[in-house]
């Protein structure tokens, strides 16, 4: 039989990063580019509804904080390099924005599971979010119907919501969301 061929993964610069092509989307984490599926339709319309509520709610605040949706890069770190395209994101330190990316940590981040690479939302970027100084983290997984909640801020990991409930996001005082109208949306 003969020997089987493995592939050492590619290390990748800041700069060959930039030198990808607009269309083809990518993370790096610990220098090591993956590439990311396209969105479904399931996908696109949690993540509208819910840009649309964490944005509406910002702007009757008059703050300074910013909602984001992928792709836009977060440069987590520079060496391993490491970039992520959350679904959605709020950066609340303009100093962090550089025109073309965030540099460094948000404050917020929702990640839609996809269902080819559920590991990646649950594992990998839940790692990475929580050691580089996300805040808050929530997980959407549309196949179970289910919100995880991890609030780093206060240690309080993996807290399972259902699509019937309605969520606080904890970063704010006052912010809910009722994700019995998202899934409404979806016929589920």
């Amino acid at each position: 039989m003969p020997p089987t061929l493995q592939l050492q993964p590619k290390i990748i610069t800041l700069e060959q990063y930039e030198a990808l092509p607009e269309n083809r989307r990518v993370e790096v984490f610990d220098s090591i580019a993956y590439d990311m599926a396209s969105p479904s339709q399931e996908h696109q319309t949690i993540s509208m509804e819910l840009s649309t509520l964490l944005n509406t709610y910002l702007k009757s605040k008059d703050g300074s904080c910013r909602v984001f949706h992928a792709p836009f890069d977060v440069k987590l770190n520079d060496t391993p390099l490491t970039i992520v395209q959350p679904d959605l994101m709020i950066v609340c330190n303009k100093d962090k924005l550089d025109g073309k990316r965030c540099n460094g940590a948000p404050d917020f981040i929702i990640e839609i599971v996809s269902p080819g690479n559920p590991a990646d939302d649950y594992i990998r970027k839940l790692y990475h979010y929580k050691n580089y100084g996300v805040r808050e983290y929530w997980i959407v997984d549309p196949r179970r119907k289910t919100v995880t909640v991890n609030y780093f801020e206060k240690n309080l990991l993996n807290i399972q919501y259902s699509f019937d409930s309605t969520i606080k996001v904890n970063i704010y005082e006052d912010l809910l969301i009722n994700f019995a109208d998202i899934a409404d949306l979806l016929n589920i």
